[in-house]
């Protein structure tokens, strides 16, 4: 009990406690009632009537031996979620490890069979449910959502059903798209017990059953992020490219904690888009409930709803993509103040601010509201958006906290004429901006005009004027003063005060640094000229404008020392510059190749660091097959480096270096492949450098370019890929045993090993005399008769020098 709710004085005893309220009853919990069978099946009996008052557990509580069980399964599956992914086959014990995890769902999941919406309401078991959603076959979920079938009313509001039902919806898009490719599990229903539903069938059901309650979902805390996820789904879109988010803060630290929730038994793809067509009815009919139930106030009060905004985003997307926007009495009319039903009645009309957008403009929960209004509006609305609220007032609203977000947004869907007026209201203003490091304004007005391609050349003047660099000369410092989001006055202060400090610490002073271990902890000052995220991505939509407007960042970065330049490769911030540098198509080839020579020779430097190792390999990705030999030529030296770094290895193992210096026609040959190939867009299996037999080098120096390379030879199930190495044991003769012979060979290869003969018998001796016969005998004259031609005195001379040789 809370310590609040405790009361003083001594505790009542059991004999008082059973005088007051009687003695305890043997029944036993009021949730159980036992259920009358008319001799049907169990499965068709009614259900147990619950106690609806009970908000924690509205379908009874589940037993302590069960909720134990589901516990060690969720110790399992989480155990084998951290092996990012399913197993591999064991041929040592002859266990395939993804049909043991498939008999072991398949137990847990009859374990929770008559108990799913127990387990569902419960705060253990629910995460449990959804661990194991990921790993279900589409059978399985569908047979889990005919279960929840008929209380989704009540599970969406539940603290954690609702969740179990957001995770449901979710993965059911994968499902249903199989589904209308023809990818049925119809095969394993059980006829016994009824037809089982699609999963198509299974969620317009569910949106029939919430359909009746929606205005009131919507402002639920829990369910409205259900309304979200079946929003999604019907709408044929991905989680990870909503606007809105599916769960809230406090819900997504929890779901962290509980670690990463993948399928144990395949890899998970991507989320499918195609959808039935009713889907697409079923959404119009979601925007058309609340139409019809909500007026135009209450529609309106929703915008400033923390819970209920998100969804009403949601929804003016779908009426917007549904052509329904445009029409007077719309959900996007309610939100405008009848602003369409004004242009359908008179077009030429002007219109006064209201008070109600003004102040969607500056609060920050109807803001997104507001930028979404922005976004979807129809083309004639948002010119008459943006001459009535934004128009004479940029100044303003581009440097408000909440305001410039809504601005950035605005500038976004400007046309050329309103492109113009930006630039000339805030001229002069840009300045307060970067001060205040509000740039989304100024961003959203250099990537409007690199989509519009026009006053890209004005943009680039008023950002060199916003960050005082009005000459050639000065614009040598353009990327750093951006990168720091400083005017080049304030950046030089901060640079020669940085140099103080340094020399201070290099003096090292003692007495201060005394003073300061005595006061306390030290506090660690930020670096002024630290690379922020405003000024990088400032830089990387300079650098995708078209032609020489983007000229200046270029020049400014080849001025920079090397050191400079690695310095930044080494920032996680500052890394990202390089990367458009290197991958944007308005880049010229010329400053990509002036940028990667200038690592050469520090290559090794560069790639010594988490961050630098992964801008080494955009260079080599970016680069030619003459760049690669000359980057992988000035690596040789530092091999030894490389292998002892942690980063540098990863680096190493796609240069080859081994290869390189032992065959550089072969490894030419293969970067040239490896070009092609990426330039065609082949989807082809990397080339494999690794060093091959004798025989095999020289077939494959034979081949020319265009042809393809032979098919490799598929490895077995657990064989490991053999490197340089290996291969050279592998090729290399090897050593014979005391007796072996080995056939010659012309060709240079090495011939065929015999074993070593057996001694004959006396039987096989003379077998082989009777096959020789007189040849045997010829030989034998002819040997005798060489040695008794030979003079006695020579012999007897070879004798007496052996003699006096030993002596």
């Amino acid at each position: 009990m809370p310590r609040e709710l405790r009361k003083r004085g001594k505790r009542k005893g059991k004999k008082e406690i059973e005088a007051e309220t009687g003695p305890p009853s043997k029944q036993g919990p009021p949730d159980f009632i036992p259920l009358e069978n008319d001799g049907e099946p169990s499965w068709i009996g009614a259900s147990a009537s619950v106690d609806a008052s009970n908000l924690e557990a509205p379908f009874g509580y589940v037993d302590s031996d069960v909720q134990a069980y589901f516990r060690t399964v969720d110790l399992k599956i989480r155990e084998w979620q951290d092996e990012h992914g399913p197993g591999e086959w064991n041929e040592q014990l002859d266990v395939d490890p993804i049909e043991d995890r498939r008999l072991f769902l398949t137990a847990a999941l009859s374990e929770m069979s008559g108990k799913e919406l127990q387990l569902a309401t419960d705060p253990n078991c629910s995460v449990v449910l959804e661990r194991m959603a990921h790993s279900m076959s589409d059978f399985s979920r569908r047979v889990f959502m005919d279960c929840l079938a008929g209380s989704y009313e009540k599970l969406v509001t539940h603290r954690f059903a609702s969740h179990v039902c957001q995770t449901l919806f979710t993965l059911s898009a994968k499902t249903v798209s199989r589904e209308m490719r023809g990818i049925n599990t119809s095969a394993d229903d059980d006829s016994s017990h009824g037809t089982l539903r699609t999963m198509s069938e299974l969620v317009l059901s569910a949106c029939e059953e919430l359909l009746p309650s929606l205005p009131t979902l919507i402002m639920d805390t829990f369910a409205s992020h259900v309304i979200r996820a079946i929003l999604l789904l019907i709408s044929s879109r991905s989680p990870a490219t909503s606007t809105t988010t599916l769960r809230s803060k406090k819900s997504a630290a929890y779901k962290a904690s509980q670690g990463a929730m993948t399928s144990v038994l395949e890899k998970e793809g991507n989320t499918a888009t195609q959808m039935p067509k009713e889907f697409a009815q079923m959404a119009h009919r979601f925007v058309q409930k609340l139409r019809k139930e909500l007026g135009e106030n209450e529609i309106r009060a929703l915008a400033g709803n923390k819970v209920a905004s998100p969804v009403l985003q949601l929804l003016l997307e779908l009426e917007t993509e549904a052509g329904g926007a445009n029409e007077p009495g719309s959900l996007m009319d309610n939100v405008l103040v009848g602003l369409i039903t004004e242009l359908h009645s008179n077009p030429t009309a002007t219109y006064t601010t209201s008070p109600y957008l003004e102040t969607l403009l500056r609060d920050p929960t109807a803001s997104h509201l507001l930028e979404t209004v922005v976004t979807c509006a129809p083309e004639q609305a948002f010119s008459a958006l943006w001459s009535t609220y934004f128009s004479g007032r940029l100044g303003k609203l581009a440097s408000h906290p909440v305001a410039n977000f809504v601005v950035a947004k605005a500038v976004e869907r400007v046309n050329k004429d309103e492109l113009r007026s930006v630039i000339k209201e805030m001229d002069g203003g840009w300045e307060k901006l970067i001060k205040s490091s509000r740039t989304g304004v100024l961003k959203a007005a250099i990537d409007r005009a690199a989509a519009l391609n026009a006053y890209e050349n004005e943009v680039v003047e008023a950002i060199c004027t916003a960050f005082e660099l009005p000459d050639v000369e000065s614009r040598n410092s353009l990327l750093s003063c951006i990168l720091v989001l400083k005017p080049l006055s304030a950046y030089n202060k901060a640079t020669e005060s940085t140099k103080v400090k340094g020399a201070q610490e290099e003096e090292g002073n003692e007495e201060v640094k005394s003073k300061e271990k005595s006061r306390g902890r030290r506090k660690v000052e930020e670096d002024p000229l630290a690379p922020t995220t405003q000024g990088a991505l400032l830089l990387q939509s300079m650098l995708r404008l078209s032609g020489p407007h983007g000229e200046p960042v270029l020049n400014s970065l080849a001025s920079l020392k090397i050191e400079e330049v690695i310095a930044l490769a080494h920032h996680s911030t500052s890394s990202r510059v390089l990367d458009v540098v290197l991958e944007s198509s308005t880049v010229a080839p010329r400053a990509k190749r002036r940028l990667i020579t200038s690592f050469i020779g520090h290559f090794h430097t560069l790639v010594d660091d988490r961050i630098g190792s992964r801008v080494g390999d955009r260079c080599w990705d970016a680069a030619d097959p003459y760049l690669r030999e000359r980057i992988a030529r000035s690596l040789i030296d530092h091999e030894m480096f490389l292998a002892g770094s942690f980063y540098g290895k990863f680096f190493a193992r796609n240069l080859h270096l081994m290869l390189l210096k032992r065959r550089p026609d072969e490894w030419k040959q293969n970067q040239v492949k490896a070009k092609l190939v990426k330039a065609d867009n082949v989807g082809a299996p990397p080339i494999s450098t690794s060093a091959a037999p004798n025989h095999a080098l020289q077939e494959s120096g034979k081949q020319s370019l265009s042809s393809p390379p032979s098919p490799e030879k598929k490895r077995k199930r657990g064989e490991k890929p053999q490197n340089e190495i290996d291969q050279l044991f592998a090729t290399a003769p090897k050593k014979l045993r005391k007796g072996e012979t080995r056939a010659p060979a012309a060709d240079g290869r090495q011939g065929a090993v015999f074993p070593p003969t057996k001694p004959k018998t006396v039987s096989s001796v003379e077998d082989d005399k009777a096959v020789s016969g007189g040849a045997m005998d010829e030989e034998m004259s002819r040997i005798l008769g060489a040695i008794k031609a030979v003079p006695k005195g020579q012999a007897l001379a070879g004798k007496s020098k052996t003699k006096k040789k030993r002596k």
